[in-house]
């Protein structure tokens, strides 16, 4: 097998092992692949960048707690394209090393994200244990089975990978809540027929701004089904607009779309163009 299929068999994702992101993965790649976990969003990008593999999977948006705001800042440097969106239902549990027990639980630790989305829960039934950020879920339940007095907040192939009892379980606050998490490489899939396309809009830091990106959609009857804005980091209070939109690039209203938004702002980047996600 040549040295570029082997680097297509291998995807990179958020880790360690047993994160959503290993998870999402799962979920989209059929077998005969080979995992590597990196310890940063940032990180996943700069393997597909430099061809130490030719996928890479990171989470977008939540549900209940919005962007992932690291992703969104990686779009917006990166050459890589979206290829395809994985969307998971997110079930949170409490998880302890074998054996321990609740009144022995001194700390709680988990994924900002994942904290946040078990803010009220947390409140209502541990409202005076210290709650601890880490860079994963799943780092989180690798410290829990080291460490005495130490609970976890992950997911469950994290509890059945470092071995751990789940005390408490579906602990989220929203019982819909679920994650969208992108797949990136270096090309762009052909049309599929039911198609998301994601851009990147920079806009001039005058009034009205807005309103003319949104206006060639109106004209040419293509729907949004997501805007979000971010500090562009160029000039102080600039932004850009992360905008989906239902259609693929290859069709005719997408490209008028897309035409009138390079006339009426400073620069349009296509993020992607691929296949709505199926939800589960």
């Amino acid at each position: 097998m040549s040295e570029t299929n082997l680097v297509e068999k291998k995807v990179a994702y958020l880790g360690p092992p047993g994160t959503f992101s290993h998870s999402a993965v799962l979920a989209y790649f059929d077998g005969g692949i080979q995992l590597v976990d990196c310890p940063t969003i940032d990180d996943v990008f700069t393997a597909v960048e430099n061809d130490e593999v030719g996928f890479g999977v990171v989470p977008v948006e939540n549900s209940s707690e919005g962007a992932v705001n690291n992703t969104l800042d990686c779009l917006v440097n990166t050459p890589l394209k979206i290829i395809a969106e994985v969307v998971l239902p997110i079930e949170h549990h409490l998880m302890v090393k074998a054996g321990a027990q609740a009144d022995q639980l001194k700390k709680i630790v988990s994924h900002k994200q994942s904290l946040a989305q078990c803010r009220k829960w947390l409140s209502k039934r541990w409202p005076t244990t210290t709650q601890e950020e880490c860079a994963s879920n799943a780092e989180a339940a690798r410290r829990a089975s080291r460490e005495d007095g130490t609970a976890a907040i992950a997911g469950k192939m994290a509890a059945e990978v470092y071995g751990l009892d789940i005390l408490e379980s579906a602990i989220q606050d929203q019982e819909d809540n679920s994650t969208r998490f992108l797949v990136i490489s270096k090309s762009m899939p052909a049309s599929s027929g039911r198609d998301k396309t994601s851009t990147l809009i920079y806009t001039e830091n005058r009034p009205g701004a807005l309103f003319r990106v949104l206006e060639p959609f109106e004209h040419n009857q293509v729907s949004l089904t997501r805007i979000e804005t971010r500090p562009s980091k160029k000039d102080i209070w600039d932004y850009v607009f992360f905008i989906d939109f239902e259609g693929h690039i290859s069709d005719e209203s997408v490209k008028q779309v897309l035409k009138k938004l390079a006339e009426c702002t400073v620069e349009v980047k296509v993020l992607g163009s691929y296949p709505v996600a199926n939800t589960q």
